[in-house]
């Protein structure tokens, strides 16, 4: 990793790769959440955090880091299919609930994620 962003959050001093995501992912809070969607223009509601703690919970306990951005879209579109599946899911996240969803969670991007055309409605 070249050239780390060093950022301050929260009082915590918090090291990013250069697309943003947090290095250490023990690191990550709900306020730290809040920060980083505040800098991409996202207010973080209760319905955010559901979401970042399934794509936590998923990456941390349930091997979801060896999934695939598609897999793992597919993983949050059934796990928020009562909410209104994949289309709540973009509305809540218009970077994409994988790409933006993992980034604001703290967690690194998965393969695919990172491609400009893959999970983005803008």
């Amino acid at each position: 990793m070249a050239n780390p962003i060093l950022d301050v959050i929260q009082g915590r001093q918090l090291v990013r790769d250069h697309y943003g995501n947090l290095v250490e992912l023990d690191e990550w809070s709900a306020d730290i959440a809040r920060e980083l969607a505040a800098s991409e223009g996202l207010d973080i509601t209760d319905a955010h955090l559901r979401v970042l703690g399934f794509l936590r919970d998923q990456a941390l306990n349930h091997e979801g880091l060896k999934l695939d951005a598609p897999r793992m879209l597919r993983v949050l579109e059934e796990g928020f299919q009562a909410e209104g599946g994949g289309r709540w899911l973009y509305e809540l996240f218009p970077g994409g609930p994988v790409r933006q969803g993992m980034r604001l969670a703290g967690l690194p991007p998965l393969p695919g994620a990172e491609d400009p055309s893959f999970g983005s409605v803008s």
